[in-house]
């Protein structure tokens, strides 16, 4: 199946919010799974909606880098990076053979995966005076994020804004980069799944 093609009147939020209503899987009262089209197929259009939507939310902020933390925020970040016409650098769950000194590293929580991870970045990466645009696919506790911003500064550098495909509203990650003194844009706030149905916050 090629990719969807939507209708011209439907704003890219619109797009965005259809595919979740119409493709998104309720596990339980917290998780979402959206896989046939964000983080494992993944849907190129929508994608290019996306960036295109936050590079022109994030287009006066000066921004000359896209951060994301592998691999579900690679295909999002990656097309803001485009719009912008800027690097896009994602950070490593994994170490590798060509990735072992110079980092920055912090831990991460993922509360879907109900792990902790040690991300990392090359320190060739991100320089002082950077400005930084984080962008992920979802945004529940704000713990990616949040590491994601410490390695920013670790380098010396400044978050421009996090930029949020989906957020889940009813857990405490906007508050707490809201409290931390950063810029959140969050395409689809979703405000419960309670009883297998998705509400969209205001």
């Amino acid at each position: 199946m090629g990719a969807t093609t939507y209708a011209k009147e439907l704003s890219p939020i619109e797009s965005l919010k259809r595919k979740i209503v119409e493709e998104g899987i309720v596990l339980g009262d917290q998780v979402l799974k959206v896989d046939s089209f964000l983080n494992h197929r993944v849907d190129p259009v929508l994608m290019a909606e996306i960036g295109d939507t936050f590079a022109r939310l994030f287009a006066e902020s000066g921004v000359v880098k896209v951060l994301t933390i592998e691999s579900s925020g690679i295909a999002p970040a990656l097309m803001t990076a485009l719009r912008l016409n800027v690097p896009l650098i994602f950070a490593r769950k994994r170490k590798s053979l060509t990735l072992q000194s110079d980092l920055y590293t912090e831990k991460a929580y993922s509360f879907t995966k109900r792990e902790e991870n040690e991300i990392t970045v090359s320190k060739r990466f991100i320089k002082a005076g950077d400005r930084v645009l984080i962008v992920d696919d979802f945004l529940a506790n704000g713990q990616a994020a949040l590491a994601l911003a410490r390695i920013v500064e670790q380098a010396g550098a400044e978050v421009a804004g996090i930029g949020i495909v989906i957020e889940k509203s009813f857990q405490s990650g906007r508050q707490q980069l809201l409290e931390a003194g950063y810029r959140v844009e969050s395409l689809a706030r979703i405000a419960s799944l309670e009883d297998g149905t998705i509400r969209f916050a205001d």
